[in-house]
Formats: C-alpha cells, structure tokens, sequence
C-alpha cells in the first residue's frame, strides 16, 4: 500500500498515512493535495482525484514534541526494512534479543524484525545461548528518521526532489 506524507498547515511533516486515508482527508475537504504521482487518478462515480504523494491539512494541528520516536512492531520491522536480523530473509515478527521473560521490554534497542523460523529456533532463550549471531545491531530512530523510513527513504540523499531540503 503506498504511504503518503502528511504535512500541518505550517508545511511541517507530521507523518505518513496511506492512500486510503489520505483520500477520505481530502474529500472531507481536511487537507489538500500538495504533490501527486504523476498520470495517477482514482475515480468513483462522480469524483475524480489526483493519487496524492503529498497532503497538507487545511488547519494547524498543534503536536507535542517528541525528542524519541515511539516504538511499535510496525516501526521495527520498517527500521529494519522487513528483513530478518539473523538470517536476512523476509521478516514477519519481532523477536526480543533478551527475552521478555528474562527482563527485556518492548524498546527500540532490545527488539529486531525476525522471520518466523529464526524467531522459533531462538524461542526464549538470547541469541548467544542459541548459537545465532546479529547481523544487524537495532538502534533508535530519531522522529525524523522513522519517518524518513516509513516513506521508504534509506538515506537523506536519496528523498524524493518534492521532499528534498533546499541546500
């Protein structure tokens, strides 16, 4: 499913949402369409819309700041782009490098996208103790960064020239 950005009034980034809802924001005339892809349209009965790359909303939303970027499952597994962090096949679950029942928690730097076979050999036990080596080490995306990789983007380099930072 594409994802699409969302952006307050002020053009600052907020976050990502997918087609779907971006569509429902701008036919309840709650945002506007920024960017678009290109030659893209979805049509209905009546309606015709632009597949929007880029909304903004038409009121400011005023947002708390977030020095961390919250943790979630689907936030893992994007930070490490759906890729098993013992094998490097498709990943479908999270596995805890020190398990939940050994003390571990729910955090960015305890937790890494597993596919489910390396999450069952593992079971509750840590990788040393199974004999499983990381090839990635997890880290804590900043709130820029998640967003960044909830768009797709590996680097800042590479955004997109409708997102890119005027030098």
């Amino acid at each position: 499913m594409r994802e699409t950005l969302v952006l307050n009034a002020s053009f600052e980034p907020l976050s990502t949402v997918s087609l779907r809802r971006a569509v429902v924001l701008v036919m309840q005339d709650k945002a506007v369409v920024e960017q678009a892809h290109p030659g893209l349209r979805i049509r209905a009965a009546d309606v015709e819309v632009p597949v929007p790359q880029v909304i903004r909303l038409s009121r400011f939303v005023r947002v708390p700041f977030r020095q961390r970027a919250p943790w979630s499952r689907r936030g893992v597994l994007v930070r490490d782009r759906h890729r098993c962090a013992y094998c490097g096949r498709r990943a479908t679950t999270v596995d805890h490098v020190q398990p939940k029942s050994r003390g571990g928690g729910d955090t960015w730097l305890n937790t890494v996208a597993a596919c489910a076979e390396d999450n069952q050999r593992k079971a509750d036990r840590t990788p040393e103790q199974a004999g499983m080596r990381l090839l990635v080490r997890p880290f804590e995306p900043t709130p820029a960064d998640a967003l960044l990789l909830a768009l797709g983007v590996r680097e800042r380099a590479n955004l997109p020239e409708w997102l890119a930072l005027p030098a």
